[in-house]
């Protein structure tokens, strides 16, 4: 078994111009299904609050809400100037929509996080690779029901050409504020 460690996860891009953030599928009826799903969640919710910060657009998916619910309200509620996706595809690209969000931004790289990894976001991840669209998935935020479905597919992206990094790298990586915004208040 591939074990992916900190030691082993790639920078993620520091060039902001072109990046996007993809959360996926994190929703009310697949969180409580995903064994410490909070810690995912609060990460995520740190990736949202540092793309909003920097001034990155942030593109959100949900497959099929009607069986899986909303997004968490939590992260829904830092979502409020996001766009927001309906899937019923696995790869979020597949969906008109999302595709033609993808074009309209000129998008070259993106940030991938959310739930569950080894379908939705492994899916979402090959396809943008596939598109020429380089990605970085925040490997402590991803979650599957099972940690050796989100390994594997860490691995296996690793193998595709994605880069692998973690939270705390993608913070440090991305500017505290986009260019000529106010700087932000200290919490």
């Amino acid at each position: 078994m591939v074990n992916i460690s900190r030691r082993q996860m790639g920078p993620p891009p520091a060039e902001i111009k072109g990046t996007a953030l993809i959360v996926i599928d994190v929703q009310q009826r697949l969180a409580p299904a995903i064994p410490d799903a909070q810690p995912v969640v609060a990460r995520i919710s740190a990736l949202i609050n540092k793309a909003k910060d920097a001034g990155l657009p942030i593109l959100a998916t949900e497959q099929y809400s009607r069986g899986l619910g909303g997004t968490l309200p939590e992260l829904r509620r830092l979502l409020a100037a996001a766009e927001v996706f309906e899937k019923i595809h696995f790869a979020a690209p597949r969906e008109t929509a999302f595709a033609a969000a993808i074009a309209a931004r000129g998008l070259r790289r993106t940030v991938v996080a959310g739930m569950e990894a080894h379908v939705c976001v492994l899916q979402t991840a090959l396809a943008l690779l596939a598109q020429g669209i380089a990605v970085t998935v925040v490997g402590d935020a991803v979650a599957s029901r099972d940690d050796i479905n989100r390994r594997v597919m860490l691995a296996r992206l690793d193998r595709a050409g994605a880069t692998i990094a973690d939270t705390a790298a993608v913070l440090r990586a991305w500017p505290a504020a986009a260019p000529g915004a106010p700087a932000p208040l200290s919490r």
